[in-house]
């Protein structure tokens, strides 16, 4: 007699819980951004209101990019102590708490103080989210779910600008803080509720995506060698490239802080269509980080990625002079959007080169870059506040007291392209990363 054996169970499909930690991760990087630059839209309201010049504006913006600088790291490494559930939730709960106090400063003072706190809240964000790619996917795909990120937060910067302007419209400039930060807030709670730090700890995951997601963490987790300092502040290359990242965020913070006034007081252009300008621009600079990411599959070797890169910020510095020669406000944001297209095709490969170079240093070299990075942030937000209240007290008037200054931008982007043509690529495909392994310059 034939017996028929039951058929075997075929294997569950991997569930998909994974694409709900990137659509947190990807909100919270838009977020972070929307509620970073959201201030720039309401500037020209905030000097009428609180009786503050241009430089004030400067300082309060570099009160926010200090705190964000030294806390960055600090705030970072919570998250390999405590998690990132906990560790997150807390930092968009902070941020979020003083992204809706702003709209309560009554005085110089005040605001200085609460976008200072404001800085301290959103630093050790991108860190900590990085953090989570490493326990919720698979080896060979964190780094385009890493870049997703990277361009998500870009398109929160572009979207920002737009419908800041359109809220400040609607309900003033006061409430447009508390909108944004209630964002966070929802987002926090959320977070907080699903999210759990592995995949092993949530219900949703069954065998079969665990498998796929395969080991998670830093498998140099535990492991405290010395941070290899010498090599990194007398290597030419390290130092080349932590020069080009300061004159990106030179160019950057310009937008991020100070275009939408500019265009509202020195252009006289109606805020809602400053604030479409304004993402206009900073859509630029998404397009270029999404754009130098296709291109830096197709550049393949060190020596074509260098000259790629000079090529880019050159280019960068033209379409900058073109910009700023323009007579219309709508041609200038299309020729500085495609200055920051260009500038920022870079930055993929920049990345690349630093984590050639850091070997399995890269954390720490990435941090000390971003550290001198923020400096090219810091310098750009005083001078161009301090530049235009010096001229007006020098009786200058409209343009004049402003153009002058992107001169010094356009000098800023030649020498990031010069800095590429003098990176050293011969050592980078190997005798490069055993220098920084060993710590040796």
């Amino acid at each position: 007699m034939n017996v028929v054996s039951p058929a075997l169970p075929h294997a569950a499909p991997p569930t998909r819980r994974r694409f709900i930690v990137l659509f947190f991760l990807c909100t919270l990087t838009l977020v972070l951004y929307l509620d970073r630059v959201c201030f720039a839209q309401a500037v020209p309201a905030i000097k009428d209101e609180l009786e503050i010049g241009n430089e004030e504006i400067a300082y309060v913006a570099m009160a926010f990019t200090l705190a964000y600088g030294v806390f960055e790291v600090p705030v970072g490494r919570w998250g390999d102590r405590f998690g990132s559930r906990l560790t997150l939730t807390r930092i968009v709960l902070l941020w979020s708490l003083f992204t809706a106090l702003t709209g309560a400063a009554w005085s110089f003072g005040s605001m200085l103080a609460v976008r200072f706190l404001f800085g301290l809240g959103e630093a050790g964000a991108l860190p900590n989210a990085m953090r989570v790619t490493t326990n919720w996917f698979p080896l060979a795909q964190r780094g385009r779910y890493r870049g997703l990120l990277i361009a998500c937060a870009s398109l929160g910067g572009a979207v920002a600008p737009a419908l800041a302007a359109w809220i400040i419209q609607q309900i003033g400039w006061r409430w447009n803080f508390a909108v944004f930060g209630s964002v966070g807030l929802l987002w926090a709670l959320a977070f907080y509720w699903w999210f759990r730090d592995r995949p092993a700890e949530h219900t949703g995951t069954n065998d079969a995506e665990r498998a796929l997601i395969g080991p998670t963490g830093n498998p140099n987790a535990g492991r405290h060698e010395p941070i290899p300092w010498r090599f990194m502040l007398t290597n030419r290359n390290t130092l080349l490239l932590s020069l080009v990242i300061t004159c990106s965020a030179f160019m950057t913070y310009l937008f991020f802080t100070w275009y939408s006034d500019y265009l509202q007081t020195v252009r006289q252009v109606e805020a809602t269509e400053a604030g479409w300008l304004s993402s206009l621009v900073l859509a630029g600079s998404t397009a270029g980080v999404l754009l130098g990411g296709f291109a830096g599959d197709r550049v393949r070797t060190p020596r074509a990625r260098k000259w790629f890169c000079a090529g880019t910020s050159a280019g960068s510095a033209a379409l900058f002079f073109l910009a700023m020669r323009s007579q219309s406000p709508l041609t200038m944001s299309w020729l500085f959007a495609l200055s920051s297209l260009s500038l920022l095709c870079m930055q993929p490969l920049w990345w690349a080169f630093t984590a050639e170079i850091g070997g399995k240093h890269v954390g720490a070299l990435f941090g000390f870059m971003n550290g001198v990075g923020g400096s090219g942030a810091l310098a750009s937000q005083w001078f161009f506040g301090s530049f235009r209240d010096w001229r007006e007290r020098q009786g200058y008037k409209g343009r004049d007291t402003a153009d002058p200054a992107f001169w010094v931008y356009v000098v800023v982007l030649l020498g990031a392209a010069l800095s590429w043509t003098l990176l050293d690529v011969r050592g980078l495909r190997g005798e490069g990363s055993k220098e920084m392994k060993d710590g040796r310059p």
